[in-house]
């Protein structure tokens, strides 16, 4: 079967501390695979590995059949993945403007979907804000340009780690409201979010880490209703 990603026997490690072992994840394109587990059992690390932040690692990574083993972050970013990381990373001396349009391109076969204008439809609150510099943003519009310049590379893989963290729950509610219309739009994401409920609604299939191995998996709501789920999320 041909994944748009394909993560087998994934090891990593920081220093000499072994995190993650053994992990499998398959992503297939237009699919929304949500990504659960307590604090410090291994989903941002997971994620990072996937990326190539982490660079001690084994196993296999493929995105779209291309071996992205050994690649760079940014050559992964080339075939097609975004990523929201949880400390947002926009450019906090440049004005909201020009963090959006430095990242904007064409998708891998000139797709467009993601526009200037669209973006700032979808988030008009940003729209009010083009001239302010990144730093001048509260917490949640940063958040939102975060997400936004995400989408303007047109990916076919959307990370999302922690999107909803520390925000105002008028925000998160906006948050959550686009991912949806992420997902209706056809970009697989892949969802790491301390509210698991949103994060279960919101998604296909799931896996729950439990110290850096997948200790439960399957469709969404298989997962949601699974009588271990409240043991392994600690709820």
């Amino acid at each position: 079967m041909n994944h748009l990603l394909d993560a087998r026997d994934i090891h990593a490690w920081y220093g000499s501390s072994h995190v993650l072992h053994g992990i499998d994840l398959h992503i297939q394109s237009k699919e929304t695979i949500g990504l659960l587990g307590k604090n410090g059992m291994g989903k941002s690390t997971l994620i990072r590995t996937l990326l190539g932040h982490v660079t001690q690692r084994e196993g296999h990574i493929a995105i779209r059949g291309v071996d992205a083993m050994q690649m760079q972050p940014y050559q992964v970013a080339r075939l097609g993945v975004a990523y929201v990381p949880e400390g947002r990373g926009i450019f906090g001396n440049l004005t909201v403007k020009e963090n959006l349009l430095m990242a904007a391109r064409p998708g891998r076969h000139g797709e467009v979907d993601w526009t200037f204008d669209r973006v700032l439809s979808t988030f008009p609150r940003l729209a009010e804000r083009l001239t302010n510099l990144g730093d001048q943003l509260s917490g949640g519009e940063q958040q939102m340009l975060s997400i936004s310049r995400a989408l303007m590379t047109h990916p076919e893989l959307l990370i999302l780690d922690e999107a909803t963290e520390g925000l105002a729950p008028l925000i998160v509610a906006e948050i959550w409201r686009v991912i949806k219309e992420i997902r209706s739009s056809g970009i697989a994401t892949l969802i790491v979010d301390r509210d698991w409920r949103k994060v279960l609604q919101h998604s296909d299939r799931a896996l729950v880490l439990q110290k850096g191995q997948v200790v439960l998996q399957g469709d969404a709501k298989e997962v949601f209703n699974h009588p271990d789920l409240s043991k392994y999320l600690g709820i």
